[in-house]
């Protein structure tokens, strides 16, 4: 244990910064800046493999449906490789591999978030759309307007288990040299020599702690949508009570 404490006391800024502001920008830092920006920018594409999915268009529905498959079928390791080597050669320049990495977070989240996304709609009464196209909204307005916002509030805690799974697909990035957290802590390991066993496990409950504090968040976030829910239910079934009596 003292040593663990020594490792921190000594390599906090490495495993926090990296080298930064002497040297590239690393670390936790950039575990979380690939983990956020990376379901920020695959969120919008996987709404739309969602929409794709769920249209009645088969010229929609089925590239979207086999693009999910693929990418959900294939291991990530191999996309990092990938993308290391393809978009290089598309750009015609090296890219760094932080960038190499954030591509392959957007599609690879873009694909497990257009699945949550279509769960949260599929999930949705049916009433809602024959409600609104009641009304006159056509479908986009329906789509955009009555049933997305209403699934997006509902996916919110399922987005953060999401997140936390792309925390720890970061690590990953060490295969390609990326500057994340894992790098970070091989570099100290290359340092002392003497204590892998020391660095390792505090390495693992760094990762611990941060995805066990936002799964307590999206478990919170769960249990308020579901009090949200039943209190909704609750005031429609007395307002159709109190109908009922006044009919009487």
């Amino acid at each position: 244990m003292n040593d663990i404490i020594n490792i921190i006391q000594d390599n906090w800024e490495l495993l926090l910064v990296g080298q930064y502001p002497h040297g590239p920008i690393g670390g936790l830092a950039v575990t979380l800046f690939l983990s956020l920006v990376g379901i920020v920018l695959a969120f919008p594409l996987g709404v739309v493999l969602a929409l794709c999915r769920l249209s009645p268009f088969r010229f929609l529905s089925w590239p979207a449906t086999a693009i999910v498959y693929v990418v959900r079928g294939v291991p990530l390791i191999m996309f990092i490789f990938w993308t290391y080597f393809i978009v290089p050669h598309i750009l015609g320049r090296p890219v760094a591999g932080i960038t190499t990495m954030l591509v392959t977070l957007v599609i690879y989240q873009s694909a497990y978030l257009a699945e949550i996304v279509r769960a949260g709609m599929q999930g949705l009464p049916f009433g809602q759309t024959e409600a609104a196209r009641a009304i006159g909204l056509s479908y986009m307005q329906t789509t955009f307007k009555v049933l997305l916002p209403q699934a997006i509030y509902n996916m919110v805690p399922a987005i953060i288990s999401q997140f936390v799974s792309s925390i720890k697909d970061t690590a990953l990035g060490y295969v390609i040299s990326v500057n994340e957290l894992t790098f970070a802590a091989s570099q100290i390991n290359a340092n002392l020599l003497t204590m892998p066993f020391q660095v390792y496990i505090l390495l693992a409950s760094i990762y611990f702690v941060i995805c066990a504090l936002l799964t307590q968040l999206a478990r919170y976030l769960e249990r308020r949508i579901a009090l949200r829910r039943a209190g909704k239910a609750g005031a429609s079934a007395a307002v159709a009570s109190a109908m009922q009596q006044a009919n009487v």
